[in-house]
């Protein structure tokens, strides 16, 4: 199997379990954010307790990537403080133009395939661009 086999695989199995996440019912902070190129749509809520996320719930109406996306930044968001998932986000999108080699950050590599495709590196940045609207 070729690494990209591999990595399209694992952006798959992902993007299911994405689907099992649901909203929060009383976030301390919520957002929504468009990709108005693509149509993909997240819904992010975030928990906060003494300032680091302790629970994130979301909705993504987009891609396999955007749910990709969505699905590893809450699966290594918690005890996070949000301006440190701006770095975080920062850190996949110098990845993904390829001025950074190793974006240290579980489930990033996945998205080596998407390095090559310019036009989808939006899709995967989704959850973290709309992270960044609530800071």
């Amino acid at each position: 199997m070729m690494a990209n086999e591999l990595y399209q695989k694992q952006i798959i199995e992902l993007a299911r379990e994405s689907r099992k996440r649901t909203r929060i019912d009383a976030p301390d902070t919520s957002i929504r954010f468009d990709n108005p190129l693509c149509g993909d749509r997240i819904d992010l809520d975030f928990s906060i307790e003494d300032g680091r996320i302790s629970h994130i719930g979301f909705k993504v109406r987009g891609c396999a990537l955007c749910e990709a996306s969505s699905e590893v930044l809450a699966k290594n968001a918690i005890g996070y403080q949000l301006q440190e998932l701006n770095k975080v986000g920062n850190k996949l999108s110098d990845y993904l133009v390829g001025t950074l080699d190793n974006p240290d950050w579980e489930g990033f590599e996945i998205f080596e395939p998407v390095k090559s495709v310019p036009s989808r590196h939006e899709c995967v940045l989704l959850p973290f661009n709309a992270m960044r609207k609530a800071i």
